[in-house]
C-alpha cells in the first residue's frame, strides 16, 4: 500500500464521519458511517476505503455508501479500473443500494485515461476532490486543507499548518486536526526527525508524541524501516557468500534473492553452507522461493 493510501486509510478508519467534512451534504443524515477496506474477491485487490451509513430509521432517508479512492499519480488505466472495481463492489456487497464514489487527487489534469467509455459513470457517480485547489482555498474545510499538505510545496507548509491550527484553536477539532496534520507529514516526509515534522506542522513535540498518528504511523514506520534494513543487510551478506560458493550469479537470480523476505534469507544463509555449486542454489530456490 502506497504511503498516501495508508494516510487516507488511517484518516477515515480512525473517524469515519470525517467524510461529512468533505461532503457536507451528507451531514443532514446525522453521520454514523462505518469504515472498511473490502477486498474485491475476483481480483484480490483492496479498495482504499468504503464508508457505509447506518441503517435508515423512521423518516430519515437512507444515506449513500461512499467508495473512497485516493489517486496521487497519473495512471492512464485509472478511470476504467475505478469503474470496474466499483461495479465489482456493488455486486459483492448486495446490501448497498445508494452509493457514490469520491476520488481524492492532486488535480484532474493528471492523465487518468480517456473518459469516453465511462462518461456516464463519471457524470452520475463520481465526485472529485482536488487537493491542490484546496491548499490555496481558505474557505475549504480545515480537514481538507490538512490533507492537502500532502501535495503542497514544502516551503508553504509551515504557514498553511499555522493557519489551520489557528482556525480550529480552542474547538473540539483542535487535537483532531493536529493528529491529521501529523499523519499527513509523517506519510509525506518519512525519515524526517520529530523536530522537523513539528516545525513544519506547527505542532509541539508533546502534541506530536501524544498523538494517535505518532503511535500508529510513525512508530510502525520506524519499526518497518528497521526490519527492511535488516533484510537488506541479510541479502547483501547472503549474495556475497553465494558468489564465493556458487560462482557469479545471473541478474535474475540476484533479483530473486534480493526479493526474499528476511526469514527465507536467513534460511538460505544456513543452507548455502552445504552447497557445492550453482545447482544446489537452483534446487533450493525452486523448493523455497
Amino acid at each position: 500500500m502506497a504511503a498516501s493510501d495508508k494516510l487516507f486509510y488511517w484518516v477515515f478508519q480512525q473517524h469515519p464521519d470525517r467524510i461529512l467534512e468533505l461532503l457536507p451534504e451528507l451531514a443532514a443524515g446525522g453521520g454514523g458511517y462505518r469504515f472498511s477496506a473490502p477486498v474485491l474477491k475476483e481480483r484480490e485487490r483492496r479498495l482504499d476505503g468504503l464508508l457505509q451509513p447506518p441503517d435508515a430509521s423512521g423518516e430519515q432517508p437512507q444515506q449513500p455508501a461512499v467508495i473512497l479512492e485516493a489517486q496521487m499519480q497519473a495512471n492512464p488505466g485509472f478511470l476504467r479500473r475505478l469503474y470496474a472495481e466499483s461495479a465489482m463492489l456493488i455486486e459483492q456487497e448486495s446490501q448497498i443500494e445508494h452509493w457514490r464514489v469520491v476520488v481524492l487527487c492532486p488535480n484532474r489534469r493528471l492523465n487518468f485515461g480517456r473518459p469516453a467509455a465511462v462518461a456516464e459513470f463519471l457524470r452520475e457517480r463520481v465526485q472529485w476532490i482536488e487537493l491542490e485547489a484546496a491548499a490555496i482555498d481558505p474557505t475549504a474545510p480545515p480537514l481538507l486543507r490538512a490533507l492537502a499538505l500532502l501535495v503542497q510545496p514544502e516551503e508553504q507548509i509551515p504557514a498553511s499548518s499555522a493557519a489551520i491550527r489557528a482556525e480550529v484553536a480552542g474547538t473540539a477539532q483542535d487535537q483532531d486536526l493536529a493528529d491529521v496534520i501529523a499523519a499527513t507529514l509523517i506519510s509525506r516526509f518519512n525519515g524526517r526527525s520529530i523536530n522537523q515534522l513539528c516545525a513544519m506542522g506547527n505542532i509541539t513535540v508533546d502534541e506530536f508524541t501524544q498523538s494517535v498518528a505518532y503511535r500508529e504511523i510513525y512508530g510502525q514506520g520506524r519499526q518497518e524501516g528497521r526490519q527492511e534494513g535488516r533484510r537488506d543487510k541479510a541479502a547483501a551478506v547472503t549474495l556475497r557468500l553465494l558468489n564465493r560458493r556458487c560462482g557469479p550469479l545471473t541478474d535474475a537470480t540476484t533479483a530473486q534473492i534480493q526479493a526474499l523476505p528476511l526469514e527465507q534469507l536467513e534460511a538460505l544463509a544456513d543452507a548455502l553452507l552445504d552447497f557445492t555449486g550453482p545447482d544446489d542454489l537452483a534446487a533450493w530456490l525452486a523448493a523455497n522461493a
